[in-house]
């Protein structure tokens, strides 16, 4: 009687397997090609009723490259933008053949009928969509994992432009780990913009941010100590300065808790495993008993 209780699951199986596969093969246009210091460059994008939101992902296949190969790339545009992007670190020999498929190793600029024939299955949901249901987030990125927040952030930015009273998220606390910065040199400048627009429309407390430099040498303390007293991060740009070292996460949940003392507070993390079970135990540790305390969310993502 086996057969009965493997048949229906196979039947489902390959129904998705063929509607994954008849999502795949839509057209994408690719709309601009942006090279990023570092070896990073960025696709924009655009597939007629791609519905995407923030912190999703796709999976990309590049038939130039590779005709078996797909790729995870989280989203980094936000829902409100007219094309969806990813950002691609070139890392290994698939990512390098994408880059030169799209004219990333010329200096003149590619013409649009150049460019590679791209496949996209997706979006796929991940946790961090559920950001607009707190008024308070921790949102915590560690390495490549800061990706799905930029989309989150222009997002928030979008929605707060537009209708800021009917927005829910009252205050956003960010952090971002990594050993170095130059790779995602495209974030800080996005954190920079939105910096700027907080300023001008003087709202510079909605979004408190903490960048944290987890790897770095002598020459770097030594530049550091010189340059501290500057105005802008020398590392950055920004006007919050570079921290060195990891975060004090149990001052930071105390802090946090003493400043929304009956708050739903929503943590939300994509990093690695060890960093999820070290914030788990600090949202349950400083979690009120009393239903009307403070509440630490935790939602994750790891890689």
């Amino acid at each position: 009687m086996t057969w009965k209780w493997v048949v229906v699951p196979m039947i489902l199986y390959f129904f998705e397997r063929l509607v994954r596969f008849w999502r795949s093969q839509q057209k994408v246009v690719i709309t601009k090609v942006v090279n990023h210091p570092f070896k990073t460059f960025e696709l924009q994008m655009m597939k007629k009723g791609f519905k995407m939101e923030v912190g999703q992902y796709i999976f990309v296949q590049c038939p130039t490259v590779s005709h078996l190969e797909w790729h995870p790339f989280t989203l980094t545009s936000a829902p409100e933008e007219d094309y969806f992007s990813i950002h691609i670190r070139i890392v290994g020999d698939w990512t390098e053949g994408v880059s030169k498929a799209c004219g990333c190793d010329k200096q003149e600029f590619q013409e649009a009928w150049k460019l590679p024939k791209i496949l996209v299955d997706g979006p796929f949901g991940t946790a961090s969509e559920d950001v607009f249901s707190y008024e308070t987030v921790m949102l915590v990125g560690a390495g490549i994992g800061v990706t799905p927040f930029a989309s989150v952030l222009k997002s928030v930015w979008y929605k707060y432009c537009n209708d800021a009273t009917n927005l829910r998220l009252k205050k956003i606390y960010f952090y971002w780990l990594c050993r170095d910065t130059h790779a995602f040199e495209w974030f800080a400048d996005l954190l920079q913009s939105l910096e700027n627009q907080m300023q001008e429309r003087d709202n510079a407390q909605f979004l408190s941010y903490n960048i944290y430099l987890t790897g770095w040498d002598e020459s770097q303390a030594t530049h550091f100590t010189v340059h501290h007293d500057e105005e802008k991060d020398v590392i950055t740009g920004l006007k919050q300065k570079t921290l060195y070292g990891r975060p004090n996460w149990e001052n930071e949940f105390k802090t946090i808790a003493s400043q929304h003392s009956s708050s739903r507070v929503g943590v939300f993390l994509c990093g690695p495993e060890a960093l999820a079970e070290t914030l788990n135990k600090q949202c349950i540790n400083n979690s009120d008993a009393d239903p009307r305390g403070v509440h630490f969310i935790f939602n994750k993502e790891n890689f």
